[in-house]
């Protein structure tokens, strides 16, 4: 009976746990941790060529359009992805002297109607393969293939293919069944607007189409699709029917290039995203370009060509005479374009949602900066949902999750009770899609992303489909591996680690290590962190498996017995831990290796190590590059210049050597091989963006966001690496230490060496890095590894953060080298206010009470000078090596037990050149 009565009260217990779990995971308003929220990817490397739509049937298989054509089906049951259907299409433009190029042109979406489980009714958009047009049709979707000879013409509309760009042909529907469909502006682009009416450039003119009432060009079109293929105009759209000059369909206008749009199934708002202009900066002509998520609660005119982002005008440009035109009034714009044939007198301009342009917005700085395209994305509601596997919580009810093809960000979106913007977060911050082209929620509830993958035109092996789970109960373990070695002679002794391995949950964990390799038997350890002993030379894998006892998880590392690794070592002469401008540093690389020998014997080739210096601008994660190319190969070389592309947008348009929007870092070096000032001007380029030098069709966004140094990394990276050429400094000699203008000196510069072995046999090569951090030599006391008996404050007046002590309080940093210092520097403040007494500051090695090497006194302010006293503090050092926790100890024995001494906000590290001035 005792038993029985436990588990009652255990699992009663266990019910009110879990429906507190749920209770505060389905809060609306605390944020669930990201680690809930988990990105699976459903197809395979190869399977997407040039995916740009999709939609989710009740089952779970997904029907996703290719731009060349093709109508893809993934079944989640099979996870495979095959061909359902082809539709001829054009894919092409052709200019006005015969040059035939790629263009946005093709299969530009698809739908399925809202009674599909019924009538199985497919929507698409495409470029018709011969005649210049835009075509909505329906097709029957039978025994998973799209019926051949079903398709019932919707909609058609003239188009032009002299020119690129922007097609649109994204597709939603409303709970009225109503249909709507984006249409970009099919103009010639341009950095400002378009507004060129002069006879022969009719297509550069957005006059003609965004901007006219009686075009369907650069609209949003809202219509109610019928049984048999027709379609009714809804009550509601921007022109009644019949209106003259007018066409029925266009629910909003003045688009450049709307995309994904969706409707909030509660207030029935349409959100979108819009691509705008490319111009950098304002002119006197236009004002830079600005990309918009947007929020239609009603028809509207949102300004192209006319405006842009706030509403910035652009001034009118008479290409005919060469003048330069007032700006049109956003109350009554006039289209007063020769190639008007709609009315002139146009809506009033609406108010944007979200803009922002190359550069960090003021308004919403969390967007970022750089390349831009917005994408669009779903508003969430919990009722759109029946029976989901996986709710979202309600924290996200009512919220627009938006993204950007360019920029790979997710955002949450939040607004007020009216609709008005609020705030927004960054969503699932870990999760970067490749071009993020359609976004949306599937039946199941769950979100599915489509990504378009790196390469333009191509097929790119990073294209896919994913799924964002959300998990509201027990999550996986997060598991962590490592090891003392990843290789050595036989026989091998590695202690295996799985520290850092938790779960989110708090649940007890059990461990299980399988050990493999071919043609050698297993073996199992069942403890968090065994020592593994390997006799036979081969390539093992260490797979570790951690368990909560509900779900598992695991995570492997590769240990290569039967050669040993690399021994890299870096010898400085002088400091380790700072840098000082304008100094020469001495450095000397050794490389031993126990089957290839040494650099000092002769037996390992100087040509083969690779050896940089790089200056990484503030806040530069460094090891990123540590731990990422130890785990690639030594080509130390190109690390840092990687590195910081892959934080930025630059691989959204090139590539090393295959072709894509942009020109290849191949074509670069070549271009600019005998250009001394090539790093220089391509580092502006970077910067400040451009056009005309590869083509006069995409322009080159400016990256402003990037400093100065790293735009140089990028382009020593790109003239290097575009070339294969090596950029090793040799493994002996000095270096100038200078900082680059206009940076001030925040950065680090990182030292590297790396060398990988030529292998024993059968047995592969194995490299090894060593790296050195050399870090300003000036330290906030605020940021000290060890603090005891000191408060830190935010001085309310300037800013500045000071570390406050009381009698026998201290701080410590952490393995810092003291070769070469004689003069440490302090920035103390004493105040009237705080009857500061002062007192003595002593610096220690290794603990409060270790080796005194200098101590200096800190007088108490006077009561004749007001407010606050600062001055510099001199402790001269006696000669010290090698490195130490340096602790500063701050004494008084006069003072109250919880009296505040002084404030200390900086600490600057001298060596002797610096010292004697």
């Amino acid at each position: 009976m005792r038993i029985k009565k436990s588990i009652i009260i255990l699992s009663v217990a266990s019910l009110f746990a879990t429906m507190a779990a749920s209770d505060r995971s389905d809060s609306t308003d605390q944020k669930p941790d990201e680690s809930r929220f988990t990105p699976v990817t459903l197809t395979k490397p190869g399977e997407l060529d040039e995916p740009n739509t999709f939609e989710v049937l009740s089952d779970g298989r997904v029907l996703i359009s290719e731009r060349k054509g093709d109508i893809k089906l993934f079944d989640p049951i099979t996870g495979m992805t095959s061909i359902a259907g082809t539709i001829a299409v054009n894919t092409k433009y052709t200019s006005a002297k015969g040059i035939v190029t790629e263009a946005e042109e093709g299969l530009l979406g698809l739908t399925v109607d809202p009674n599909f489980e019924k009538n199985n009714w497919v929507y698409t958009f495409y470029s018709h393969p011969v005649q210049s047009k835009f075509v909505l049709s329906r097709w029957d979707f039978k025994d998973n293939v799209l019926v051949p000879g079903s398709e019932r013409l919707v909609l058609e509309f003239a188009t032009q293919r002299e020119t690129c760009c922007h097609t649109g042909g994204g597709m939603t529907w409303d709970k009225e069944g109503n249909l709507y469909l984006t249409v970009g502006n099919n103009s010639g682009t341009s950095l400002s607007s378009s507004t060129d009416e002069r006879p022969n450039r009719v297509n550069w003119d957005d006059q003609r189409g965004t901007a006219n009432t009686n075009s369907l060009i650069g609209k949003i079109l809202r219509i109610k699709p019928q049984a048999d293929g027709s379609y009714k105009i809804p009550a509601g759209n921007l022109f009644p029917e019949g209106t003259a000059g007018t066409r029925p369909e266009i629910y909003t206008m003045g688009h450049r290039n709307p995309w994904r749009p969706s409707v909030d199934s509660k207030t029935g708002f349409l959100y979108f995203g819009d691509i705008g202009s490319d111009a950098n900066e304002d002119t006197e002509i236009s004002p830079r370009g600005y990309d918009e998520l947007n929020q239609a609660r009603k028809p509207g005119f949102y300004g192209w060509p006319y405006f842009v982002g706030p509403n910035a005008a652009f001034n009118i440009f008479d290409y005919e005479n060469g003048e330069l035109l007032d700006p049109k009034d956003p109350l009554k714009p006039v289209n007063n374009s020769v190639n008007n044939t709609g009315i002139k007198e146009l809506p009033p301009v609406a108010p944007p949602f979200i803009y922002y342009p190359y550069g960090v917005s003021d308004k919403f700085p969390l967007l970022g900066s750089g390349s831009r395209s917005a994408t669009g994305g779903p508003v969430y509601r919990r009722a759109d949902f029946k029976d989901p596997k996986r709710p979202w919580p309600g924290y996200y009810e009512g919220k627009w999750l938006a993204t950007d093809l360019a920029r790979g960000w997710i955002m949450s979106i939040s607004m007020d009770e009216k609709g008005d913007y609020k705030s927004m977060e960054r969503f699932l911050s870990d999760y970067r899609p490749v071009e993020p082209i359609d976004m949306k929620f599937g039946p199941d509830g769950d979100l599915y992303v489509l990504e378009y993958g790196s390469l333009w035109f191509a097929k790119s092996s990073s294209a896919k489909l994913v799924r964002i789970e959300y998990n509201a109960g027990n999550r996986k373990p997060l598991v962590a591996v490592s090891a003392d070695k990843i290789g050595g002679a036989v026989p091998l002794t590695v202690n295996l680690s799985s520290k850092n391995t938790k779960d989110a949950d708090g649940d007890a964990l059990q461990y299980t290590w399988k050990i493999s390799s071919p043609g050698i038997a297993d073996q199992v350890y069942k403890t968090a962190n065994p020592v593994l002993k390997l006799v036979k030379p081969g390539v093992y894998t260490a797979n570790l498996t951690v368990s909560d006892g509900r779900v598992s998880n695991s995570k492997s590392l590769k240990i290569t017995a039967g050669n040993s690794p690399p021994e890299v070592l870096i010898n400085l002469t002088g400091n380790r831990s700072f840098f000082f401008d304008n100094t020469q540093l001495g450095y000397a690389v050794s490389v031993n290796d126990k089957e290839d020998g040494s650099l000092t014997a002769g037996t390992i080739d100087p040509s083969q190590v690779a050896v940089t210096i790089d200056y990484l601008s503030e806040g530069f994660d460094y090891a990123e590059i540590i731990q990422g190319q130890r785990s690639v190969d030594a080509t130390a070389e190109f690390a840092v210049g990687q590195a910081i592309m892959k934080k930025s947008d630059c691989y959204n348009c090139h590539t090393l050597n295959v072709t894509n929007i942009g020109p290849t870092f191949t074509q670069i070096a070549e271009k600019y091989k005998n250009d001394p000032k090539a790093e220089e001007y391509l580092a502006g380029k970077i910067r400040n963006g451009g056009s005309g030098v590869w083509t006069k069709v995409i322009a080159m966004p400016a990256h402003s966001a990037i400093t100065e140094n790293d735009a140089r990394s990028i382009a020593n990276y790109i003239m290097k690496a575009g070339s294969k050429s090596a950029n090793s400094l040799p493994v002996k000699g000095t270096y100038a230490i200078k900082l680059p203008a206009n940076d001030g000196g925040s950065g680090t510069y990182l030292i590297r060496a790396a060398y990988t072995d030529k292998g024993k046999g059968a047995i592969p090569k194995l490299s090894s890095e060593n790296n050195i951090i050399l870090r300003k030599p000036s330290i906030e006391a605020s940021s000290a590894d060890i603090i005891g008996n000191v408060t830190v404050k935010v001085n309310g007046i300037d800013g500045i953060v000071n570390a406050v002590p009381v009698a026998n309080g201290y701080i410590g940093f952490r393995a810092l080298d003291l070769t070469g210092i004689e003069e440490v520097d302090l920035k103390v403040t004493t105040s009237v206010r705080e009857e500061n007494p002062g007192g003595t500051i002593e610096m220690r090695l290794d603990s409060p009470t270790g080796l005194l090497v200098g101590s200096s006194e800190v007088q108490p302010v006077s009561e004749k000078v007001l407010g606050e006293k600062s001055a510099p503090l001199k402790i001269t050092l006696k000669p010290v090596t090698g490195l130490h926790t340096v602790y500063f100890v701050f004494k008084n024995g006069k003072s109250a037990p919880l009296m505040p001494l002084f404030s200390l906000s900086n600490i600057k590290f001298l060596n002797s050149g610096q010292a004697n001035k």
